[in-house]
């Protein structure tokens, strides 16, 4: 047995560089939309403004680490409220498992960040290098000064995009316009610059040399969208029963598509759609871990089926029981059999439930935050003239875009006044104060009278609030009250 048999199988393969070649057709034209649409909201998001008040930024979409706030628009949320953002990677989640279940990897061919950037840097690839032949040319050769100005230009445009990919991202962390003068005048924190350098290196790296690596390699979606998928799924496939046997067709000669059919596939074995993919592989195999389902090649494919007076669809989006069903003769079931079907629906009406019960909590969510925590060392005092105090620690977060003052008071569980039972606030004040956007903290104290039954009780359930003066609104939290008896 030779050398080469006994070896064990590479699980990694040294890159081979690809030179996608440019095509035009309807998928082609889609990308192109959604590329301007997601690196449009990616650069131009951070710099829309949104008047909030005095005191509080005017982005309109911000991260306010310093402040541990998240702003979306007119969205505020806190860092108890988390769950919004919980619910929204849920929401994610449950998005791509629609999205893959219902077309395949839709999400891979047309909005990943990686397929986007990779895409924006080909563009400028072809641009300066030309289209494929030339960019194979101009790889093969030795270098010259020709070949050094073109990489030297390439790489340039490369960096500037990362530089401007990186810029953008540490925008959403701070107010755009004030953290840009700072980045020019070198008065930026060190980690802004970090940030960006780091930004910069990953996205030259990952779109200009990495590129389909990421996919292949790095990527943990290709692996798990197995699960996802099943024989209803319509994802970018080859008609083999058409297409094969592949060769050379001379004009007028009859094919498979014709009628009568002929004995020769229309596949001409051009390989069009191999040299449009922008991972290198030829769809013609089969279905493949490293396709993305991009459908270039289906642009490609129809192009040629046009030159060569053939009907499109060679390569298509297509289902595994269509395939079947066509190569017996049957036609195979419609776009919407497809995609509403129960586990498509099922997902739906999951990620719709979780995004109706994010907007409801969002609207009923109430503008104030209070936590009470009685002091437990002691349980309770008794006072000179009998009577039982209980000490409270307050904590009020006022989430409104102005000062609010609000009254302190306590009931029983239900809310109803309690006899005997009187409330002060340490420092004698009668309500406390609290700034826009801003936590508060006060202490404090429930005292009954000695004859009180909440006094000669051990552990009675309460209730105290604090009501905005103004609006009269109010929130309450339970909390006990501890008193003689055992």
């Amino acid at each position: 047995m030779s050398t080469v048999e006994n070896e064990p199988p590479r699980l990694y393969a040294a890159r081979e560089p690809i030179f996608p070649r440019r095509v035009q057709g309807k998928f082609r034209n889609l990308k192109w939309v959604l590329m301007a649409i997601t690196l449009g909201i990616y650069y131009i998001t951070p710099w829309i403004r949104w008047d909030r008040g005095p005191g509080l930024p005017d982005q309109a979409v911000l991260v306010d680490l310093a402040n541990r706030r998240f702003f979306f628009f007119w969205i505020e949320i806190w860092p108890h409220e988390f769950y919004f953002v919980a619910g929204l990677l849920i929401m994610a989640g449950l998005g791509l498992f629609l999205f893959t279940s219902a077309l395949g990897r839709v999400w891979c061919g047309y909005a990943c960040p990686q397929t986007v950037w990779t895409d924006l840097y080909i563009l400028v690839e072809r641009w300066v290098e030309g289209d494929r032949n030339a960019r194979i040319r101009l790889y093969e050769q030795p270098w010259t000064a020709r070949k050094a100005r073109l990489r030297i230009t390439k790489w340039t445009l490369w960096l500037l995009i990362g530089l401007l990919t990186g810029g953008a991202w540490v925008f959403y962390f701070a107010d755009a316009p004030t953290l840009l003068k700072d980045l020019v005048t070198g008065q930026a924190h060190a980690v802004a610059y970090m940030t960006i350098a780091i930004m910069t290196a990953t996205t030259f790296f990952f779109g200009g040399f990495a590129r389909e690596q990421i996919c292949i390699y790095a990527c943990p979606w290709p692996r798990i969208q197995g699960a996802m998928m099943d024989e209803d799924t319509l994802t970018v496939a080859y008609r083999e029963w058409r297409g094969e046997p592949r060769g050379k067709i001379r004009k007028g000669e009859p094919t498979k598509s014709d009628v009568p059919p002929g004995a020769k596939g229309d596949c001409i074995d051009c390989y069009a759609c191999v040299n449009v993919c922008p991972m290198g592989i030829d769809i013609r195999d089969g279905q493949q871990l490293e396709c993305i389902t991009c459908a270039l090649c289906i642009d490609a494919c129809d192009e040629i089926m046009d030159k060569i007076g053939k009907p499109r669809g060679l390569i298509d989006y297509m289902a595994l029981k269509d395939e079947r069903a066509e190569k017996v003769g049957h036609e195979g079931a419609s776009l919407w059999r497809h995609v509403l079907r129960p586990r498509t629906l099922l997902y739906f009406t999951l990620w719709g439930a979780i995004g109706v019960g994010l907007i409801v909590a969002l609207f009923l969510r109430s503008p104030y935050d209070l936590n009470v925590s009685p002091i437990r060392s002691p349980l309770f005092v008794t006072m000179s003239d009998g009577s039982i105090r209980n000490t409270y620690e307050l904590r009020l977060r006022n989430k409104q875009g102005e000062a609010k003052r609000f009254a302190v008071g306590a009931g029983d569980a239900a809310g109803a006044p309690i006899e005997g039972l009187s409330v002060s606030l340490e420092g004698g004040q009668g309500a406390v104060e609290v700034a826009q956007d801003a936590t508060f903290e006060q202490r404090v104290y429930l005292t009954v009278r000695p004859d009180a039954a909440l006094a000669e009780a051990g552990q009675t359930e309460i209730t105290m609030w604090i009501e905005d003066e103004a609006s009269g609104r109010r929130a309450a939290v339970d909390t006990v009250f501890h008193g003689r008896g055992r």
